[in-house]
């Protein structure tokens, strides 16, 4: 049996998307099954990691035979919650807004991309995005009490960030994926949130960089 999602430490999550990612690609190719062994070669795991972690949510194995791709994608995938289709707004439609909105494939990985909003929305009125229209940042609450988004996706400005996150956990709405640097949690400690910080990893690029040596100080 699985175990209790609250067993589940954030490490070995954190992993399962690249899991999913990679038995795509086999599936691709029309691979059928792969073993742990295997599967360790391509992704720079451990085979024994990669067994303790797809144990943590069940077995999913067979032994002499390994892992069905298409099937342990499968259960990935419903582990992680790609078909949910949370209804999910975005907030900032400036160059990363607008980047994050075109190009993320929300449908594919348990969102439903159903409004974007902007401070400057009346000048961005020609702007049609997956089929969306840009809706004035006023319009929040009436949208939100409309349409009962539970994800935000944070595009905007630090300084912007606490006066819209009230609204939007006044609006019910708890979930975030924030771009903004904003520590909501610091502020909201029951809300979920993913955050990510591009200069966090352009930073962690050149610490690798340097500590190789092929980069000369």
């Amino acid at each position: 049996m699985p175990k209790e999602k609250k067993d589940i430490s954030m490490s070995v999550v954190k992993r399962l998307p690249r899991y999913y990612r990679f038995l795509g690609e086999l599936k691709k190719k029309n691979i059928t099954r792969i073993s742990s062994r295997e599967l360790s070669q391509m992704m720079g795991f451990t085979a024994s990691q990669i067994r303790q972690d797809l144990n943590c949510f069940g077995g999913f194995g067979q032994q002499g035979y390994g892992y069905n791709v298409d099937q342990l994608r499968s259960e990935i995938g419903s582990i992680l919650g790609v078909n949910n289709g949370f209804k999910t707004i975005l907030i900032g439609c400036g160059n990363l807004g607008r980047a994050i909105a075109s190009h993320m494939a929300f449908e594919d990985r348990g969102f439903e991309l159903v409004g974007i909003f902007d401070s400057r929305a009346e000048k961005m009125q020609e702007i049609r995005i997956k089929g969306l229209s840009i809706s004035p940042i006023d319009d929040l609450e009436m949208y939100c009490s409309e349409v009962e988004p539970v994800v935000a996706v944070l595009c905007i400005p630090s300084e912007a960030a606490p006066s819209i996150v009230e609204r939007l956990v006044n609006l019910g709405i708890t979930n975030f994926w924030n771009f903004s640097h904003y520590d909501i949690l610091s502020e909201y400690p029951d809300v979920v949130v993913e955050n990510v910080h591009l200069n966090d990893s352009l930073m962690t690029l050149t610490y690798q960089i340097t500590n190789k040596g092929e980069l000369q100080l």
